[in-house]
């Protein structure tokens, strides 16, 4: 074996030392949305590294894609946990005749899937579909806390009489459960209907209904929870796919919600900063705060890292009357085309750095920026936003730099 000498040695120790100091540092904790939630075992960092793969993993028409779809990927959408972007936006349809509503399942609804294996014809929008809603991607993270909040903490702050009389009249949304769901200690029935807390206008009531959903309706993958495949009804029924369903196992499906259930809660970046200390005290005065509810506390739970925990979404996972601008005329569950669920504000502030450097805000990404938020918002939150712009441009500032803190 031949000796190294020591000049090379020391060339290349020295050639080491100088790459680490050309190499970029790792970003700090809080200036990322990817992570863990403190306190899991060893055995539990392994299955959310495993759900972790899942949630990559790309799918291909030798797995089951399709055969129409939408992504072949979780994290297609969900680009580093965050917000999804208007190239991956997706579509919901139905035809809504007063108070009938149909989402024409039996012509491909309630979802538009625009791509398709190849030799496959992508679907079309049907020409009953009278009302449509595009819909980005949510982010992820965070999402154990909200799963083991339990349904009181949430009745609390409903108020759909606004006997208060401050204006704003939360309510749930409640829902038929899926015929997988298993009511826990944490959720309130109510004649057969369940309390939505996931989802745009709250139509869903655990992770679980919706990776179910999202496997299926977005990545045409189906699971033991839901097997029937998705295919283009214009070309007829089960054609396109050979693949043996279900596609996924349960034990797929338990690994996603696993992962999804222990991503850690987005972390508050300048929190001492005195623009961003007035711009929260600001927040709350002008009444944001009355459905951006800042702090709630966990439930027990089967995962120990997550009983009894305090976390800040900034949400209160309720349903308002959000105005004209923002109806969309597509209702879900209990919800109207105008309610729309309080999305919470925790990560906001990261938003795009998972929507390539500009953000798209809202359900459907139409605002770039936080004013032009605020200015869509009406309904119950219309006082809201007139209380904003009569703030000073100093004031407003402040808000902003609030915001980007969360």
């Amino acid at each position: 074996m031949k000796k190294i000498s020591f000049g090379i040695l020391l060339g290349l120790i020295i050639c080491i030392s100088a790459c680490k100091k050309l190499l970029p540092s790792a970003p700090k904790d809080e200036a990322v949305l990817a992570g863990t939630i403190p306190g899991l075992s060893p055995e539990q960092e392994k299955e959310h590294l495993i759900g972790d793969a899942n949630f990559a993993r790309i799918f291909t028409k030798e797995d089951g894609l399709g055969p129409i779809f939408i992504q072949n990927s979780c994290s297609g959408c969900h680009v580093a946990n965050g917000k999804g972007h208007p190239s991956t936006e997706l579509t919901r349809y139905a035809n809504v005749n007063g108070s009938v509503i149909d989402y024409l399942l039996n012509k491909g609804g309630p979802q538009l899937q625009h791509r398709a294996v190849p030799g496959y014809l992508p679907e079309n929008l049907p020409n009953e579909a009278n009302v449509f809603s595009k819909r980005l991607a949510p982010a992820v993270m965070g999402l154990g806390y909200i799963a083991a909040l339990d349904d009181q903490s949430i009745l609390n702050n409903a108020d759909p009489n606004d006997l208060n009389s401050d204006g704003i009249s939360g309510r749930v949304n409640y829902v038929s459960p899926t015929s997988f769901f298993s009511p826990q200690a944490i959720h309130i029935p109510n004649n057969g209907y369940y309390i939505g807390r996931f989802g745009k206008k709250a139509e869903k009531v655990t992770i679980q209904d919706q990776v179910v959903f999202a496997l299926k309706q977005d990545i045409g993958i189906t699971s033991d929870f839901d097997t029937q495949d998705l295919y283009n009804y214009q070309l007829g029924v089960n054609t396109g796919n050979n693949v043996t369903d279900p596609e996924v196992s349960s034990g797929f499906v338990y690994g996603l919600v696993f992962y999804m259930r222990t991503l850690k809660a987005p972390s508050r970046r300048n929190a001492d900063n005195t623009d961003v200390l007035a711009g929260e005290k600001l927040f709350t005065q002008i009444g944001c705060a009355s459905c951006h509810i800042p702090t709630f506390t966990t439930a027990e739970s089967d995962i120990s890292a997550l009983s009894n925990k305090t976390f800040h979404p900034y949400s209160d996972f309720l349903l308002h009357d959000m105005g004209p601008l923002l109806d969309d005329n597509y209702p879900e569950g209990s919800a109207n085309g105008f309610e729309w669920r309080t999305p919470p504000l925790w990560g906001i502030g990261l938003a795009k750095d998972s929507q390539g450097g500009q953000m798209f805000l809202l359900h459907d990404g139409r605002a770039t920026t936080f004013e032009q938020v605020i200015s869509f918002h009406g309904g119950e939150a219309a006082s809201r936003r007139t209380s904003f712009n009569a703030l000073s441009q100093t004031e407003k500032d402040q808000i902003i730099k609030f915001l980007e803190s969360l």
